[in-house]
């Protein structure tokens, strides 16, 4: 996720350090004009919006580094990743739209910038249009897909991400599960890890991890930003001159942006980051209609949920959250197994009426797929109810991981094998029966379009 940097541009803003010290880094910016000639765009809403591209491109780096951390194959010129991201007019919220590199795009008409040709209006791949014509038909493709008016536009490459990374002094991963990839050379164990530049790139390029493929990528992509997120503004760079510049220089010396992203849009940012947090920013992908759209001469592309997509770019248009507002809730577990992945059979094993309907409804809340009809499952004595202490959980041993991910929504739950019982759980509710924690698998992609906050996906 290269353009992370150009995120943490405005992360790290101004900070309070002064017109003088923001003018002089300003200076260090590469300048490009995305929207020459631009004719007929959306129509402009409030709140700010910047396309952030991230490209392949690995001139500057050292041929040891493009050993080690597996950067040696030939640059495509194109856009490895794309991320529209709004900033709200009142300067309280992010809002980060992923958008997948292989969607179904049609470019409009335009001039090739490599050899002079003129094309006429074409379906391709997202991250072609770059290579066709650069940042001007990669904003003009975006402004045409998703009806939102670009205001800036910042761009990196391999370089600019790892330097950045590195002038923060690395970036704090949190995973539940091994994460390994033979093609960039990620390898974590699960637990808490400190990124440096190098790491950090192989952990947002892999893409062979498990069958999520660019899905599982995008939400990796999201969890490091937020971890980003968190770092900038927790270590003090925003208020520290000396720390700042530092950081700030190391960055904008190899970010490209728009003419009019500058001093004073850097120290309205930076003023209005100074509370910024995790919590604050919100992370969503582009809902997906079909994921293998076959195109001719282009191949398997990504087709866009129109009514979903739509309602999703709505909201940016009119700078409102992409998910309402949710009454506060305890932090999910992570558990192994999606909830929704997990048949549940729930059983009242007490004299009390109606518990199995609240255990049943407990576990539906968070995702489990119970069969909405409880059973009694109580036991008699001399034709008397009793019901059991305890809540129980029998499972077939070969569905162990979805047992311990359901154990873990009914804390103090007793494990129970029963060899031969097929897939579906059982939970017998006992007397000490007190709530349905919430859970939820580590990465997942369900929901129309799955809003995640900062505070949800960065370490704890």
């Amino acid at each position: 996720m290269r353009m992370v940097t150009g995120l943490s541009v405005l992360v790290l803003g101004a900070g309070g350090v002064g017109h003088a010290v923001v003018t002089s880094l300003e200076n260090g910016i590469d300048r490009i004009d995305p929207f020459k000639d631009m004719k007929n765009r959306p129509r402009a809403g409030n709140g700010m919006n910047l396309l952030l591209v991230g490209t392949d491109g690995r001139d500057r780096i050292s041929p040891e580094e493009k050993r080690k951390y597996r950067l040696g194959g030939a640059p495509c010129h194109c856009t490895d990743t794309v991320m529209l991201v709004h900033l709200s007019a009142d300067r309280e919220r992010a809002s980060v739209v992923s958008l997948p590199r292989d969607s179904y795009a049609e470019v409009p008409g335009h001039t090739d910038r490599n050899t002079g040709e003129q094309h006429s209006a074409h379906p391709v791949k997202l991250n072609a249009a770059y290579a066709e014509g650069g940042p001007n038909l990669t904003v003009r493709t975006v402004e045409h897909m998703t009806g939102v008016k670009i205001d800036h536009y910042l761009e990196v490459d391999f370089t600019s991400f790892m330097k950045t990374v590195d002038a923060l002094d690395g970036v704090k991963i949190c995973t539940t599960r091994p994460l390994k990839d033979s093609y960039t050379g990620l390898d974590l164990a699960p637990g808490a890890h400190e990124l440096n530049g190098g790491q950090a790139l192989q952990y947002v390029r892999s893409r062979h991890i498990d069958g999520a493929a660019d899905l599982g990528r995008m939400q990796r992509q999201q969890k490091f930003l937020a971890s980003l997120i968190e770092r900038a503004t927790s270590s003090g760079v925003l208020l520290n001159p000396v720390k700042f510049r530092g950081v700030a220089s190391t960055m904008l010396g190899s970010v490209r942006a728009d003419k009019g992203f500058g001093t004073e849009q850097m120290l309205e940012l930076g003023q209005a980051m100074r509370g910024f947090s995790p919590a604050s920013s919100e992370f969503a992908s582009v809902p997906m209609g079909n994921v293998s759209y076959p195109v001719n001469g282009i191949g398997s592309t990504v087709k866009w949920d129109e009514t979903k997509s739509e309602k999703l770019f709505r909201a940016l248009r009119e700078d409102k959250p992409l998910a309402p507002a949710r009454p506060k809730e305890p932090k999910a577990v992570k558990v192994d197994v999606a909830p929704r992945q997990i048949r549940v059979q729930v059983y009242n094993g007490t004299p009390k009426d109606g518990l199995g309907k609240t255990v049943d409804d407990g576990l539906h809340a968070t995702g489990f797929d119970t069969t909405r009809a409880p059973l009694n499952g109580e036991v008699r004595v001399n034709g008397e109810p009793r019901g059991i202490e305890h809540t129980l959980i029998t499972y077939d041993p070969r569905w162990d991981r979805s047992a311990k991910s359901l154990a873990a929504a009914l804390p103090g739950a007793e494990l129970r094998a029963v060899p031969g019982q097929g897939a579906t759980m059982r939970v017998t509710a006992g007397a000490d029966f007190e709530k349905v924690r919430r859970v939820r698998a580590e990465e997942s992609d369900s929901g129309e379009f799955e809003t995640v906050t900062g505070d949800q996906v960065a370490c704890p």
